[in-house]
């Protein structure tokens, strides 16, 4: 009998660490998933004339940005962290005045890297912009496994310091011994050019540690697919987390001027809302919802 033919793929660093991620986030967190449908018409509309009034190009993905961003200051329970003992039924939870917000974001080989997008509730559409532009020029520069080994290293030795020892043998035994299954940093003369190359030109760890909220907008790379995302992985100690998915046109009940009810067409953005129910119930995610229906209603408030 012929043996089948078949093509292992064994995973990468960047593939391990998503691996690692998602199992403890589904193993451990209770999601709760909110998909709010978001009227987006005059959202729209309103960019596009306000792009073309400004002297510089602003994408849409960085006013949406912009728009989140006044979001959750509304609700500002949803920018935390959440440590929980579910053996001793201890919990807290660490609220954040600043907003960092971890985005997957696609690398120009296909792969991608979670980057966290620091400060972004003071930053203005142009901050935004540039902060965008800068992080797209150091990726060029940026060797993909070399930035996640010094992360995936990190994260272990902080493991060991919080008493996880058994675990973090277990990491580094499994990426060190089957070669395989091996991950293979940079050495000799590549580590060393890689390191010449200031850190103000490349991504490092600290553009790699966990923001205080995540932010995925999978609408990007699915333009023009209907649907929409249903739930979303939660990144631990994160306590919330939004999918952005494409913009559609769909029939929806609008009011005119004079209180009438008729049927329109309407771009619509379905938005995928879940939190942690250990740390969060809906009310407290209810502002960040009402918020941005003000912000599609009145855009302006944003574009400035």
């Amino acid at each position: 009998m012929a043996k089948r033919e078949r093509n292992v793929l064994r995973f990468n660093i960047q593939r391990k660490i998503v691996a690692n991620m998602t199992t403890d986030s589904w193993r451990h967190i209770p999601h709760v998933s909110y998909i709010y449908d978001a009227d987006v018409t005059d959202f729209v509309a309103a960019y596009k004339q306000f792009d073309e009034e400004t002297p510089y190009h602003i994408t849409f993905n960085t006013v949406m940005l912009k728009a989140l961003s006044e979001g959750i200051k509304a609700a500002p329970r949803m920018n935390a962290h959440m440590h929980f003992e579910p053996k001793l039924v201890r919990g807290k939870l660490t609220f954040y005045d600043k907003i960092d917000i971890s985005v997957p974001w696609t690398l120009p080989d296909g792969n991608m890297m979670t980057i966290t997008m620091k400060d972004m509730g003071n930053k203005t559409l142009k901050e935004m912009t540039e902060y965008t532009e800068d992080i797209n020029r150091r990726l060029k520069n940026t060797n993909l496994t070399e930035a996640l080994y010094s992360v995936s290293i990190n994260d272990t030795m902080e493991m060991m310091k919080s008493g996880h020892i058994l675990r973090a043998i277990q990491r580094l035994y499994g990426s060190k011994t089957n070669p395989r299954h091996r991950v293979t940093p940079l050495k000799g003369r590549e580590k060393e050019e890689y390191d010449r190359i200031p850190d103000s030109d490349k991504i490092t760890i600290e553009d790699l540690r966990q923001g205080t909220i995540t932010i995925s907008n999978v609408g990007a790379s699915a333009k023009g697919i209907q649907g929409a995302l249903d739930m979303l992985m939660i990144i631990p100690p994160q306590i919330c987390a939004i999918g952005i998915s494409s913009m559609q046109r769909r029939p929806a009940v609008v009011t005119d001027e004079e209180g009438n009810e008729k049927m329109e067409i309407r771009t619509i953005l379905p938005m995928c809302i879940c939190f942690d129910h250990r740390a969060l119930d809906f009310g407290e995610v209810t502002p960040f919802i009402k918020k941005m229906e003000e912000i599609f209603k009145d855009p302006w408030m944003v574009m400035n």
